[in-house]
């Protein structure tokens, strides 16, 4: 029998969080430009978090187009650091930048996720994280980014908290699914008050 659930993602780590969870579900990957969208949003001076949500719709709706019947997740992580949007890095050298800029500081991420169900938009929900990073070295930095560039290159901030990323922190307040890019708590939450999952 065919699921009902599909998550419009194609994020290995969202996947994996259903997964663990027990949750019975498909991927669809959205074809969507994220790169345009983001910059539309940032030229409209859109803040991170309702560009994180803008883009969990985006990917939402367009599965949810193609897929008319099925409930649809789509999900987002944005980073805010002194109210601008840092965006992947595109280098070891980028990492290495974003991490000296945001070492010693605090920054948030806005994890969103957005549900349709037979094509319209029914629940949305943003979470908020506060990373406090330590004060870092410049040899650790770059130590650090160069052992760890393989697994960070896709990972905004440059960092993985789930690995050698979590030394780079002295506090954390928020979900940590919430710094893995997805709410996975609250999602689990709707989907049980619709009967879509047993509890």
């Amino acid at each position: 029998m065919r699921t009902r659930l599909l998550l419009a993602s194609g994020s290995e780590t969202r996947q994996a969080l259903l997964r663990n969870a027990g949750v019975a579900f498909e991927v669809a990957k959205p074809r969507v430009d994220e790169d345009l969208l983001k910059t539309s949003l940032i030229a409209e001076q859109t803040s991170p978090r309702d560009i994180a949500d803008a883009l969990a719709e985006m990917k939402a709706a367009r599965v949810a187009d193609k897929h008319p019947g099925h409930l649809v997740i789509g999900g987002d992580q944005t980073l805010e650091f002194k109210g601008d949007l840092l965006s992947k890095p595109e280098s070891p050298d980028e990492a290495i930048e974003q991490v000296k800029r945001m070492a010693g500081q605090r920054h948030v991420l806005w994890s969103a996720a957005v549900i349709f169900d037979d094509g319209k938009p029914v629940w949305r929900h943003v979470g908020q994280v506060r990373m406090q990073m330590r004060l870092l070295s410049d040899s650790y930095i770059n130590a650090y980014v160069m052992r760890n560039w393989d697994s960070i290159r896709h990972s905004v901030g440059g960092y993985k908290l789930e690995e050698e990323g979590v030394r780079l922190f002295s506090r954390i307040d928020g979900s940590t699914f919430d710094v893995l890019g997805f709410p996975l708590l609250e999602v689990l939450s709707y989907l049980a008050l619709r009967g879509e999952i047993e509890t």
